[in-house]
């Protein structure tokens, strides 16, 4: 895959994260490919569902899978904003998913290098090809500009509250 797909594919992922923040979720979006479709799509949906495992990784693989009718997602590329966690990278390897690509490292929750690198353990049944920083400045844009949103929030919030 040419690093012009990449950008594109990302730019859905983009776009599903931004249906995370207008739903006042974590803006973290995910598409999985194949043959050059989309088959799959999740964004975060933990504070909506209230379900620790509503991660967009996690709600795209399920839906790839029940789309193919097969657990193996294999010829599939997974496009995510923010690096994989260690529950969405070991669903990721579990599933067989031979390529992920991901916009921005998450230094305080990562297993795609940054804390972990699940991706390559050789004591693992499957390896995974990573393909970081597709996008990176938008993908990490979102969270700053998310994350920032919601401090101000919160601040104003307590301001009203203690008038």
């Amino acid at each position: 895959m040419s690093e012009k797909n990449h950008d594109y594919w990302m730019r859905r992922a983009i776009a599903e994260a931004g249906r995370a923040r207008d739903m006042d979720e974590v803006p973290i979006g995910c598409v999985i490919v194949r043959d050059g479709k989309i088959i799959a799509r999740g964004h975060n949906l933990r504070e909506n569902s209230q379900d620790p495992s509503a991660h967009a990784e996690l709600i795209a693989i399920r839906r790839a899978a029940r789309k193919l009718g097969s657990w193996r997602l294999l010829n599939t590329a997974l496009y995510v904003t923010l690096e994989p966690c260690t529950m969405c990278m070991g669903a990721i390897i579990l599933a067989r998913i031979p390529i992920v690509i991901f916009g921005c490292y998450d230094p305080k929750g990562g297993a795609a290098g940054s804390l972990y690198d699940l991706s390559a353990d050789p004591r693992l049944n499957h390896r995974v090809e990573l393909v970081p920083h597709v996008l990176k400045e938008e993908c990490s844009g979102l969270l700053s500009g998310f994350f920032a949103d919601l401090r101000r929030r919160k601040r104003a919030e307590r301001l009203a509250s203690s008038q």
